[in-house]
């Protein structure tokens, strides 16, 4: 750090006092110059408090008027051309403890003529230096910051503050938090958008004022699955045995994360008998604001219900709401042949009372939040299947485990729409879903892929608070309790149970 030269060199005033103000923590320069080229080099001092008839008092730097013969402390320096008469004094990082007189004596031979200059250094405390702020952890809808602290300024930090605004904002945008305890190196920033990119910066307080803005952090948060349904999803038949789907992707702001793909659910459904194919899936690529997907090899003169999910690489997001579109009349008389085999592709349920009954459509699994070791998920059921679902049932397994050596847990209520899982060991997981009436168990839901902590560690077992049994597997995961949240029924748009 330069010296702060406090006062011109030149114009020295011996036996004149002033007195100089400077903040903790920078470097002074007391000024004290004589005309050497008229004396020649004159030996010098400088004391602690005012000068006495001879010498310095509490003498802090000697020298012989050509380099320096003793000092107290190496934070005393005379850094001036002491050939040229400039012994000015330079303290290095003043504390409020070197506020006080000081004075300056040149020795000239011959009684009384020795030149005597005195001032008063009054030092006071400063804004603290700027930290510097460093990103530990990044989520999707968290940040986690650390920081060092720097020179206080000579006043106790009395809290920090921080600030974040989206990367293309101006800071005057900003959303701040204000008065952190100054006991803090850590924060963890809540409720950010995934697949944002955000610009950070932090401020330390003492009494006197703010510190000048920490380095600026550019983070971007990671995708989390979409939150939003893909967009006017409209049907047209255009042959027999085919349809076109067209749609618009999620909402910008509930995309979170790049779509990638959709996958697109249809089946065939008979209002009028209440008849119902299987479902079947179609995975198409996406490509832009516009997609189209055509559906082929289905019945003619069929009503089909098509419902679709956008997908990115955090997961699959909730579904479109359904729509039925029926696909044109056959124009020629299909053969024997061909209606076999038809019919061998669908498959119909009907009850003995002639309603029909289908095993439940498999649920929409979305993973909430993760924060402070609990998990939070919700699922959306889809139809019913013409008979009420009874219960959800979870799986749950090691991420690089197989699917074949888990075991079914749960037996949650058919009611039950979310619910949050408090983890016992940190460990990375997959997470999957059943729903179940009393025709059967639908096809598993899509998989949550959930990491918490430090992956790999613990034992796989899992406890539920209703109903009271543990199950074990032999495969590496975590320990979970299932808290009842809230609960929610829904039914898919277009398709009554009554």
């Amino acid at each position: 750090m330069a010296p702060q030269h406090l006062e011109e060199p030149q114009d020295v005033d011996f036996g004149s006092s002033v007195t100089i103000e400077a903040t903790v923590g920078v470097d002074v320069t007391l000024a004290c110059r004589y005309d050497a080229k008229y004396y020649g080099p004159l030996p010098s001092c400088w004391g602690r408090g005012s000068v006495p008839t001879r010498g310095c008092m509490n003498e802090v730097i000697n020298s012989d008027g050509t380099s320096v013969t003793s000092r107290m402390s190496e934070r005393y320096l005379l850094m001036g051309d002491m050939t040229q008469g400039d012994v000015s004094l330079t303290v290095r990082k003043v504390q409020h403890s070197d506020s006080g007189t000081y004075g300056c004596r040149v020795h000239v031979p011959g009684l009384f003529n020795d030149l005597k200059y005195e001032l008063t250094l009054v030092v006071v405390p400063a804004p603290p230096k700027p930290i510097r702020v460093a990103m530990r952890e990044v989520r999707e809808r968290t940040i986690a910051l650390h920081w060092t602290a720097a020179f206080d300024g000579g006043s106790p930090i009395t809290g920090y503050d921080i600030e974040y605004k989206s990367k293309y904002a101006a800071w005057d945008t900003a959303v701040s938090t204000r008065g952190l305890s100054p006991m803090l190196t850590q924060a963890t920033l809540v409720d950010m958008h995934p697949f944002t990119n955000y610009n950070i910066r932090m401020f330390a307080r003492n009494s006197v004022g703010l510190s000048e803005a920490s380095n600026t952090l550019s983070v971007t948060t990671k995708e989390a699955v979409p939150s939003g349904p893909p967009l006017d999803l409209q049907l047209e038949a255009l042959t027999p045995h085919s349809i076109k789907a067209t749609w618009r992707p999620p909402r910008l702001d509930l995309r979170n994360g790049v779509i990638s793909s959709y996958s697109i659910s249809y089946r065939g459904v008979d209002v009028a008998t209440r008849q119902y194919q299987r479902w079947h899936r179609l995975v198409v690529t996406a490509t832009g604001e516009r997609e189209t997907a055509h559906l082929d090899n289905l019945r003619p003169s069929t009503k089909y219900s098509v419902v679709i999910q956008a997908k990115n690489n955090a997961g699959i997001g909730p579904a479109t709401l359904t729509e039925l579109c029926s696909t044109l009349e056959e124009e020629h008389t299909t053969s024997t042949a061909e209606t076999k085999a038809v019919d061998t592709q669908t498959v119909w349920y009907k009850s003995s009372t002639g309603s029909p009954l289908v095993v439940p459509d498999p649920p929409i699994l979305e993973l909430v939040e993760v924060k402070d070791g609990a998990v939070s998920i919700r699922w959306t059921s889809g139809f019913d299947g013409g008979s009420p679902i009874t219960s959800y049932d979870l799986e749950y397994k090691a991420k690089k485990a197989s699917w074949d050596s888990t075991k079914r847990v749960g037996d949650f209520s058919g009611n039950w729409t979310e619910t949050t899982i408090i983890e016992m060991h940190a460990s990375t997981y997959n997470i999957r879903l059943f729903a179940r009436n009393r025709v059967g168990v639908s096809v598993a839901s899509n998989e949550l892929t959930v990491t918490t902590g430090e992956a790999g560690q613990g034992d796989f077992s899992l406890k539920t608070l209703s109903p009271l049994h543990t199950v074990s597997s032999d495969t590496q995961a975590v320990s979970l309790n299932y808290i009842l949240s809230t609960y929610r029924t829904r039914l898919m748009p277009g398709l009554s149970t009554e």
